[in-house]
């Protein structure tokens, strides 16, 4: 299996390369830069949307896992709307060109302001530039999928927990501030409650899903239950020892963010289960 991995040097790309090479994948990875990817990846850094012929550039990838993306932090950017008939160029060229899979890095933006559990049939309706270009997207690689008669996957990420510095959510300006030496962190009161997944837990739940054709369709990279936001900072807080007290209602809370939100993890727990029953028999 050779998988092209696109925006591997960001924040998300560089864990789920790590991961896939790791499960002895072969892995060709893309970027402006490669500071933080994996020397054992086929690393190309480019511009991904001047490339004329991107499946030869490549290596004729087997499978492309489409994670390239700015602004992801930045909702309301209007670079989510001017670069969308970039990511669709790409999807569309590598397509035609003997690609047997494409998988797409989607987002629980796309779904916009909904209360409960996410599957395959939840109706979208995005608040945000963001999201607005994510759904688009998705609903474009379904049908490019299918003029090409190749199998896709739509990887829905939902909140991500990490403490690198490194990436814009609010887990790593945590950890901005704390090795900066503050003591207090401005914070909106933290009663939304959302679906939260440890960043090695997503990188392996984004592997599995790469490395198995039989689920297709959207998959929900996610935990499978909320937590209000409030107690999941205050305990990465106190996992990482950080001298650091939240200062509730500094920041008035998103309008679009859901007052409770979580995906239902049924096909990535099939796919996981899978993967184990794999492991073992080998």
């Amino acid at each position: 299996m050779r998988v092209l991995v696109t925006g591997a040097n960001g924040y998300l790309g560089q864990g789920v390369v790590k991961q896939l090479l790791d499960d002895g994948v072969e892995v060709v990875a893309t970027d402006f830069k490669a500071d933080y990817i994996d020397e054992r990846a086929d690393i190309r850094c480019a511009n991904l949307f001047e490339i004329d012929e991107p499946y030869e550039y490549f290596g004729k990838p087997d499978i492309v896992l489409h994670m390239a993306w700015r602004d992801g932090f930045v909702h309301n950017s209007m670079n989510h709307i001017n670069d969308l008939p970039k990511h669709v160029d790409f999807i569309n060229k590598i397509s035609k060109s003997g690609i047997q899979r494409i998988v797409v890095m989607g987002s629980m933006h796309e779904v916009g302001f909904h209360e409960g559990s996410v599957n395959e049939e939840t109706v979208c309706r995005p608040l945000s530039y963001y999201g607005i270009s994510k759904d688009a997207l998705r609903n474009i690689v379904k049908l490019i999928a299918k003029e090409n008669h190749i199998n896709y996957q739509w990887l829905r990420g939902f909140y991500i927990v990490g403490n690198s510095e490194c990436g814009s959510s609010i887990f790593s300006k945590i950890t901005q501030a704390a090795h900066a030496g503050k003591k207090e962190f401005p914070f909106t009161l933290g009663q939304n409650q959302f679906d939260f997944i440890n960043y090695d837990d997503f990188c392996l739940q984004v592997a599995a899903a790469v490395e198995q054709e039989e689920i297709c369709g959207i998959i929900n990279i996610c935990k499978g239950w909320p937590e209000k936001l409030a107690d999941r900072v205050e305990r990465y807080i106190q996992e990482n020892g950080y001298d650091i007290h939240l200062n509730y209602g500094a920041f008035p809370d998103r309008p679009y963010d859901s007052k409770a939100i979580w995906g239902d993890a049924g096909k990535i727990t099939m796919i996981l289960n899978n993967r184990k029953r794999r492991t073992e028999y080998k």
